[in-house]
């Protein structure tokens, strides 16, 4: 039995989650039965979304649908049936349509075409018709000047639609296809006119120009029993040329039926706190008063009923409706609100405003349409748009990307400087750390997710519900088991529960939560938002200008650089808190798309760390890494979590497309199928963790066998891990095990390696000489040379990162309980006196404090901590988190000192 609570709100909607379960406790095809505090048994639909090697349910996935009261908490049971609800969701297929009925609303979809549902009807009444996907397309950059440009309207065409998952609790249907020319769509026209949708002359034809249509997407419509919102979760990848194709508009489109008088027309766009709150035709500040009960009645969005005073009454046609409205999120600190009463007429503005939840409706008193855009302002330029609500036939967009704003620009951001070769490519990485390569800083390929929602109203809702819908889609709830209950089930490897028993293990975790609160407040002074940006952070700091070395080469975003997405996920498991699950979550769906190719020749590669997510020539494995996206999909069931996972169902054929080491190889190699060469470190570690989730996921044998049979190899290799690299056939999935080499690298176990080794020892998978090799290699990396050249003939070379790497000597110390090995564990991580080069600068800072710097030299004052790199953060944190788990109690209480100059020493 697991208790579960509310990640930090209860639900006003349906909720999936997923809840661990420790081996061999809970047998596959087990029920699952949920009942609160009290008793009282909820409908719930489990599924398992993972098993332990037995058999037995490793994780489990669950959903609800949503509560007039949810419960605090929630007790859930296996063995036992699940209740069955009182208005199951239901999917029907027949005559080319679906119809998905949560007994509230019915969406009808067709299985095929322009739309991603053909209708939408509460009871038997329609409200919404045609919802689509639209874009904008662009021949040319937008230019700093005026000037004309060539524009073109395309549709999301449906080519393909899977139902998921059916009932009783929760459906999903997912739906696939790209964008195709609509016909007639505008193909020229000028810049200014973009606020009132696309311009110019018309032209049919295919996107692009080549008779191929363009933005393969997919989306996925959540159903649940009972609910009157849908949630949409829509992807679509870039697959156009960067140099001619520039998209200057992504949008969710859906009409709704106008049935009500203008007056009895309603208007909703969010603003940070409340709403805009207008009637298509306004009854207040009249110069004849309609009187209160009328005016209130607008207001509030009820019906106004019979006009009693005839001056306003037989006036009504004079009284302007306005037809159109926009809310317009240019950045993440402003947004415009502006009007008009149809087109060709001038706007009207209204006073705007700062941050807008993204969230409208627009309807009337016999119905309407709740829609928005999770985290709107974040993922600026952004835009919501109401057309024709004085019309039969209003229009309701939500713009992804905003089309007021410059057309998407994913050229490389310069020209090569002369780069041209490996050796002038070398030079550019030792003074801005990029590792540039002329057509590799190429956008083709990447891909981004947005979270919707489309909620049916029978009549136009109260600000009150409208403020608690807009809450419900930007902070959806979540059901969790407690962070001990977690640990218990014994997944993700080693970690513990924070514990501030001893003023040194205090120390330890206020540092952790300096260093998370750190990048909370970092994210917003710095405006790491935008479209392509949010969810990502800066690699590294420039002290000299007091802001992030955002315009240097290599050290501007960080695409997963040391494994921040680790720590923070790590974070979140021990202390179970809402806000480092958020920023692990937005973390993820940004380094699982953006940074990673999904089609495309660099398919399930990603890219190193870069001004631009795309600009690095660098495109590995190491990047698109399983191990950063298993823990949002296990711990939430995300579907297009899973998706990203299964891009990697056979990750060992990308070391076809390319090799890693290509400019820095001293021996001859072309990649050769037959003999790979992969990495023990970044590349065999992100292998393990592909193949190991999917293993565990779908059962895969041949994942199973690629795994254990690379364990086996690097078990047989006569230096292990030492080795660091081995070759690999592709056909049997086996490295060659005659390599008898030594090459270490800093860069080995800072990309998820010591976590998944970890996850499969654990697993006792019987694999002779692999926790012998990984045990040797945790010894030795930083044990003294002599002892080095002891045990393997010389000392290693190429030894860094030596906080980052503590963890590795812990892990040694718990695995054999060597006292004298925990104890070096804890000087590398703190403050070793023999390690003074090779100390980062959060070792070299006694003291962690934030520093003021306001004035003019700054663009506005910021609280800075010039000492930190992420680098050096998520390493901290990494090795902070498994030292306290794994030896936790050899940790001295006063951590050791650096030896005192003795100048230093009889000056004080």
């Amino acid at each position: 039995m697991t208790v579960l609570r509310w990640l930090d709100r209860p639900a006003e909607q349906g909720v999936t989650w997923g809840v661990p379960w420790s081996r061999g406790t809970v047998e596959p095809g087990a029920a699952f039965a949920l009942a609160d505090p009290q008793g009282r048994e909820v409908p719930v639909q489990s599924w398992v979304t993972a098993t332990w090697p037995d058999g037995s349910v490793k994780w489990s996935a669950h959903a609800v649908a949503p509560e007039a009261e949810p419960a605090a908490t929630y007790r859930l049971e296996p063995g036992r049936g699940p209740a069955a609800p009182s208005s199951p969701v239901t999917v029907t297929r027949g005559d080319g349509v679906l119809r998905v009925s949560t007994g509230v609303v019915t969406w009808t979809i067709e299985e095929s075409g322009a739309t991603l549902a053909r209708s939408v009807e509460r009871g038997s009444q329609e409200i919404v018709r045609d919802v689509r996907l639209v874009s904008l397309h662009q021949d040319g950059p937008t230019p700093d000047d005026a000037g004309t440009l060539t524009r073109a309207e395309a549709t999301g065409h449906v080519t393909r639609v899977t139902v998921e998952q059916d009932g009783p609790v929760r459906a999903v249907v997912r739906l696939e296809g790209h964008h195709v020319r609509t016909v007639g769509s505008t193909a020229g026209g000028t810049l200014g006119s973009t606020a009132g949708g696309p311009l110019g002359s018309t032209a049919g034809g295919t996107l692009g120009g080549d008779g191929g249509a363009r933005l393969p997407f997919s989306v996925r419509l959540y159903f649940y029993a009972g609910a009157e919102d849908v949630r949409v979760v829509h992807t679509f990848v870039w697959d156009g040329d960067s140099e001619r194709d520039f998209l200057a508009g992504l949008g969710l489109r859906a009409d709704v039926v106008m049935r009500d008088e203008l007056h009895d027309r309603h208007v909703r766009l969010a603003g940070p706190d409340g709403f805009l709150t207008e009637a298509v035709r306004g009854l207040t500040g009249l110069r004849r008063d309609p009187g209160e009960v009328v005016r209130r009645a607008q207001v509030e969005g009820r019906p106004c009923g019979p006009i009693g005073n005839p001056e306003v009454a037989g006036r009504l046609h004079l009284i302007p409706a306005w037809n159109d409205y926009t809310l317009d999120q240019t950045s993440a600190d402003g947004f415009t609100l502006r009007k008009r009463t149809g087109e060709g007429h001038a706007w009207v503005t209204i006073p705007s405003g700062t941050r807008s939840a993204g969230y409208g409706y627009v309807g009337g008193v016999s119905g309407g349409l709740g829609f928005g855009l999770r985290d709107f302002w974040r993922l600026h330029p952004t835009r919501l748009d109401v057309r024709g609500a004085a019309t039969d036939l209003a229009t309701a967009t939500v713009w992804l990307w905003s089309p007021s704003a410059p057309a998407m620009d994913l050229r490389f951001w310069h020209d090569g400087m002369g780069q041209d070769t490996y050796a002038e490519q070398l030079e550019g990485l030792e003074i801005t750390y990029e590792d540039h390569e002329p057509g590799f800083g190429d956008a083709h390929g990447v891909a981004r997710t947005h979270e919707l929602t489309l909620r049916v109203h029978e009549a136009t809702p109260p600000a009150e519900a409208l403020a608690a819908h807009a809450v419900a889609m930007n902070d959806p709830a979540l059901l969790t088991a407690p962070p001990a209950r977690i640990r218990a089930a014994g997944v993700f490897g080693d970690w513990a529960l924070p514990d501030r028993s001893t003023p040194a293990r205090t120390a330890i975790e206020d540092r952790l939560d300096f260093l998370f609160d750190l990048y909370t407040r970092e994210r917003e002074q710095r405006r790491w938002y935008g479209f392509w940006d949010y969810g990502d952070v800066m690699h590294t700091y420039d002290a000299d200008r007091h802001t992030w070395r955002y315009d240097v080469g290599g050290y501007a975003w960080d695409n997963s650089e040391l494994s921040p997405d680790l720590w923070l996920w790590y974070q979140f498991l021990r202390t179970g808190r809402a806000d480092v699950f958020r920023f692990a979550e937005a973390m993820t769906r940004h380094t699982g798309e953006v940074d990673v190719y999904h089609l495309g020749r660099w398919k399930g590669l990603g890219s190193r760390h870069n001004v631009q997510h795309w600009g690095c020539s660098c495109k590995q494995l190491r990047i698109s890494n399983a191990a950063y996206r298993r823990f949002f999909y296990y711990l939430t069931a995300d579907e297009r979590a899973g998706d990203l996972l299964d891009e990697l169902s056979e990750p060992e054929a990308t070391f076809v497309a390319i090799d890693p080491q290509r400019k820095v190889r001293e021996d001859v190699y072309t990649p050769d199928p037959s003999a790979l060469s992969v990495g023990l470190g970044t590349d065999w570690g992100a292998l393990a963790a592909a193949w190991l989730t999917r293993w565990e996921r779908h059962g895969d044998e041949r994942a199973r066998d690629r795994l254990l049979g690379t364990m086996a190899g690097i078990g047989a290799l006569p230096q292990g891990f030492l080795t660091g690299e081995a070759r690999l056939d592709l056909a049997t999935g086996r490295f060659d095990a005659s390599r008898d080499a030594i090459m270490v690298s800093h860069l080995s176990s800072v990309f998820g390696l010591p976590e998944m080794c970890s996850e499969l020892i654990a697993l006792d998978l019987d694999v002779p000489g692999f926790e012998r090799a990984w045990l040797d290699y945790c010894r030795l990396y930083l044990a003294p040379a002599a002892e080095q050249a002891a045990e393997v003939g010389e000392p290693l070379r190429g030894i860094s990162l030596v906080q980052a790497h503590s963890r590795l000597t812990a892990y040694a110390a718990a695995r054999t309980g060597d006292a004298a090995q925990a104890a070096r564990a804890w000087r590398k991580f703190s403050l070793d006196e023999d390690d003074q080069l090779n100390r980062n600068e959060l070792q070299r800072e006694p003291h962690w404090r934030l520093t003021r710097v306001e004035g003019p030299g700054v663009l506005a004052a910021v609280e800075e901590a010039p000492f930190v790199s992420t680098n050096d953060a998520a390493q901290y944190g990494l090795a902070a988190i498994q030292n306290l788990a794994l030896i936790g109690e050899h940790l001295p209480e006063q951590a050791p000192r650096e030896k005192e100059n003795p100048e230093e020493a009889s000056r004080r």
